[in-house]
């Protein structure tokens, strides 16, 4: 199970600085599909859920601790909030983003012909390598640079490999999931060295994702627009998003029903006065909650960068918007779905490095992940075999989508369907035969109920159920809940 902080509340262990660590060069370990499944029952899977969780539970609005019940005004933690006053860490953190966005001032874009991403990123990229031991000796914790270590080790061994894996390839001129993965490793190891200053439950937290997630997706959109950077390791149209994932977890919490310090993270309901989830296919209004929310936030930068009608480019986001059960439910369905998309892909962990922070042992409190559609999709290693890595930029073969696992439960069919959609809300999904008739006379999309595809919406909702169980014969409804039982605290003794 989890562990626990100095505090008694749960949360990421951070190291004993009293004891010497030995760091080591992160390499990579993921190889073939079945790697995949030896990341999920590893410390470092453990440790980067955990890391989600604990954040994740920080965005929901919450009541004071002094407040009294029947009086009690919930605080909201909007992006931009003066209610999240950020510390010194915290401001030096945000220097470094700047200083790579100064970065890209000064490397002109290449004018050349071109395909895809403007070759230029490349150029940035490589003055970001160069020079990052000096950007983070600069603006890191004092504290991290010199944890204590064992001679011929140091800390930025292990940190270098994630700051620079968080901003791109480039040899392949893209941006995805994956190195938005890599930049909440780099997060999550200041926060095992012990760079992020103690305060009340969840205020370093909000800090983390407002003073620090915030302002670097702000800096990965400049990156994508400036150098027309690539999605990597996309599903197409019926990805979540081409770009990124965790703003969405965020913004949804955002939007979630108050808690205490002390309550379990809801699964249903949502702040009062919060928008509707069908707001996002308004453009004017996506415009002006965008600066206040995550999930408006990335859904705002679609708008920025695709035309026509929204159910057509974004139809999983065009799903999500129909569900009735609240902004906790899709929070709920987001960390279920960042599960079984991002870190149960191959295509997306097969990049991440494993050293002492991120370990590839296995975790003592997990089993064997049981066998599913996604497992068995996977490349084996003979598979893998026949491919030359010697190509660093040939992407590799998209793998088949995994669809949303919001679906309430019910009895679950597998008839064979075309295509992959991800109807949130019950009975819901959406039909591009049936949408584009109705374009073409002028009518906006329907969901319609009862359709095969949320059927099998079904299915996938049970596989990624699955991927969460940490105990023979969990049921589903304590798979539904295990996710949740991470964020759950322990009274200090």
């Amino acid at each position: 199970m989890a562990s626990h902080l100095d505090s008694g509340l749960f949360g990421l262990k951070k190291l004993d600085g009293s004891v010497q660590h030995r760091f080591i060069v992160p390499v990579k370990k993921i190889n073939t599909g079945q790697d995949v499944s030896t990341f999920l029952v590893s410390r470092a899977y453990h440790d980067l859920m955990t890391f989600l969780m604990q954040l994740n539970k920080a965005m929901f609005p919450h009541y004071p601790e002094d407040s009294r019940s029947d009086q009690r005004t919930a605080q909201v933690f909007e992006t931009n909030t003066p209610l999240v006053s950020l510390s010194e860490t915290i401001l030096e953190l945000q220097g470094l983003l700047r200083a790579l966005g100064e970065i890209i001032d000064e490397i002109p874009l290449d004018t050349g012909p071109r395909r895809f991403g403007n070759v230029s990123f490349r150029k940035w990229h490589a003055h970001v390598e160069n020079r990052g031991d000096a950007l983070l000796h600069q603006f890191l914790p004092s504290q991290v640079c010199s944890f204590n270590h064992e001679p011929d080790s140091d800390p930025l061994l292990e940190l270098r490999a994630y700051f620079l894996g968080s901003f791109g390839s480039p040899q392949r001129l893209d941006y995805g999931t994956g190195h938005e993965l890599s930049f909440l490793a780099f997060l999550a190891c200041i926060w095992k060295l012990g760079g992020f200053p103690s305060s009340r439950p969840g205020g370093v937290e909000r800090e983390i994702v407002l003073g620090l997630i915030e302002p670097y997706l702000a800096l990965i959109r400049r990156l994508i627009l400036t150098y027309t950077l690539e999605p990597a390791g996309s599903h197409g149209v019926w990805g979540l998003d081409d770009h990124s994932f965790i703003p969405y977890v965020f913004g949804s919490a955002q939007y979630g029903p108050p808690i205490t310090d002390l309550d379990q993270v809801p699964t249903e309901g949502s702040l009062v006065g919060s928008p509707d989830p069908a707001s996002v296919t308004k453009a004017a209004f996506v415009e002006k909650e965008r600066t206040t929310n995550m999930y408006f936030g990335a859904i705002g930068f679609i708008y920025d960068v695709k035309k026509g009608p929204f159910w057509e480019h974004s139809p999983t986001l065009y799903d999500i918007s129909g569900v009735r059960a609240g902004w906790a439910k899709i929070n709920k369905g987001m960390v279920k779905m960042y599960n079984v998309e991002v870190l149960s892909k191959f295509p997306v962990v097969q990049h991440f490095p494993f050293g002492s922070l991120f370990s590839w042992d296995r975790d003592a409190d997990a089993i064997e992940p049981p066998t599913s559609v996604h497992s068995s999709s996977q490349p084996t290693r003979e598979s893998a075999a026949s491919v030359s890595i010697s190509s660093a930029s040939m992407r590799y073969p998209a793998q088949e989508g995994t669809q949303v696992p919001w679906a309430s439960s019910r009895t679950i069919h597998t008839e064979a369907i075309g295509g992959t959609q991800a109807p949130w809300a019950t009975g819901q999904s959406t039909s591009i035969a049936a949408n584009s008739k109705l374009v073409e006379a002028g009518s906006n999309p329907v969901r319609r109920a009862g359709s095969s595809s949320h059927r099998s919406i079904e299915t996938a909702a049970k596989h990624a159920n699955m991927l969460l169980m940490r105990s023979p014969g969990t049921s589903t409804s304590d798979t539904d809940s295990h996710i949740a039982s991470l964020l759950q605290p322990t009274k200090a003794p």
